[in-house]
């Protein structure tokens, strides 16, 4: 009997290790459009527009309400279509984003190309749940390594999208970034292909609680989620905000050329992913609260650089540091969303949760540019100062009432 068992576990570890290792690749492909478009995203938009330049970041927005809309998609797709397929019509999204956008570009067509990055961004949505599929593909003592490699395979993107940026961004003279947006193409296709060979188990339905479930208000109103949210949604916009204005201020504001943007957002994105492999045993040792505290420090110390001067070296550290500070306060702010609901609540408070998070994300890329345009790019610093000050009072109050809870 315990050799079979023993045989049984392997096996099903050979299917986690393998559906694992693919799903890691696809993420490491499908990724790679989300730095790519906030590379040159901007940019493009910048040189289609006349002479009101502030809807510049307008395809930016539309990219992130496309992942607003893929988070919804994708859930309705994987109900009739199984995950893979679901998967699988994403990438094909993403090529078809891509084509249209070059499309857009060649005809000089803004809101046509803020439609394509929205196809791209809707296909991101689909991308965001890669890391579901392989915790749930997964023994629950594997499910921790599962996602390290997925969030492995977000740091492979990080290179890959600016990369192609920067080598194809020419490859259709005279029109300057088709060539990286139709570089998706084939990309996505890629992607297709590996998916192809997926066999991910059947998701169980979870056995019915015998605690009733609690309203959404009841949940939204508790004093844990609330900081949880407002932390982990003010992290995600901050980031979005300065990271759709960087490429904007370092070439119309600054003069760098467009290759020391996009490698400046390259390392941004892998500051966001690298410090994941830890991000979960500080949590464990020093506790959630603590480690949002420290990513909101780390953003106000982004803030810090970026005030000192415009400087290459000033964009790059502070957009590191912009990654590093994202990390800590969305991920430790999710932590605390997290235990604040059951797991027969979670559908419902998920989907409140996710609909606010993308919403406000779209709204502070679409306000990026505009506030560019107006105000500058020492006024973007400035916005992260009230609403880190904001969410570091509300961590304190959280700790104290945790405190006092455990004396009690």
């Amino acid at each position: 009997m315990a050799a079979r068992d023993t045989q049984g576990m392997d096996g099903q570890m050979r299917a986690a290790k393998r559906n694992v290792g693919l799903l890691t690749v696809a993420q490491s492909i499908l990724g790679s459009a989300a730095p790519l478009s906030f590379s040159v995203g901007g940019l493009a938009g910048f040189q289609l527009l006349g002479a009101d330049k502030s809807l510049a970041t307008a395809p930016l927005t539309g990219f992130n309400v496309g992942v607003a809309l893929g988070a919804i998609v994708v859930a309705i797709a994987s109900r009739f279509l199984g995950r893979r397929e679901s998967f699988m019509v994403g990438a094909l999204m993403g090529a078809i984003g891509g084509a249209v956008a070059a499309l857009a570009l060649f005809r000089s067509d803004f809101w046509l190309f803020a439609f394509g990055l929205l196809l791209i961004g809707l296909s991101g949505g689909f991308t965001q749940k890669i890391r579901f599929a392989a915790a749930d593909a997964s023994p629950s003592f594997y499910k921790g390594k599962a996602i390290s490699w997925i969030l492995a395979g977000g740091i492979v993107s990080a290179i890959v999208g600016p990369q192609l940026a920067i080598w194809l961004k020419d490859w259709m003279e005279p029109v300057t970034f088709a060539g990286a947006f139709m570089g998706l193409v084939p990309l996505m296709l890629l992607a297709i292909g590996v998916l192809f060979f997926l066999k991910l188990p059947d998701t169980s339905v979870r056995a019915a609680e015998h605690e009733p479930a609690r309203s959404l208000r009841e949940i939204v109103m508790t004093q844990r989620f609330a900081t949880g949210m407002i932390c982990g949604i003010s992290s995600y916009a901050l980031m979005t905000f300065m990271m759709t204005g960087a490429p904007l201020a370092m070439v119309v504001g600054c003069g760098f050329s467009s290759d020391l943007a996009t490698l400046g957002i390259q390392w941004h994105v892998i500051a966001m992913f690298a410090p994941s492999f830890f991000t979960g045993m500080l949590i464990s040792r020093f506790g959630t609260e603590k480690v949002v505290a420290a990513g909101l420090l780390i953003l106000m110390s982004c803030a810090i650089v970026a005030h000192m001067g415009v400087e290459l070296w000033n964009f790059w550290l502070a957009l590191v540091l912009l990654g590093v500070g994202w990390n800590f306060g969305f991920i430790g702010a999710t932590a605390i969303v997290a235990s604040s609901y059951r797991p027969h609540e979670a559908d419902k408070v998920q989907g409140f949760h996710d609909i606010v998070l993308f919403g406000t994300v779209a709204l502070s890329s679409f306000s990026s540019g505009k506030i560019f345009t107006a105000f500058g790019w020492s006024f973007m610093n400035l916005v992260i100062w009230p609403v880190t000050i904001v969410c570091l009072v509300l961590v304190l109050l959280q700790m104290r009432a945790a405190a006092r809870k455990d004396r009690a």
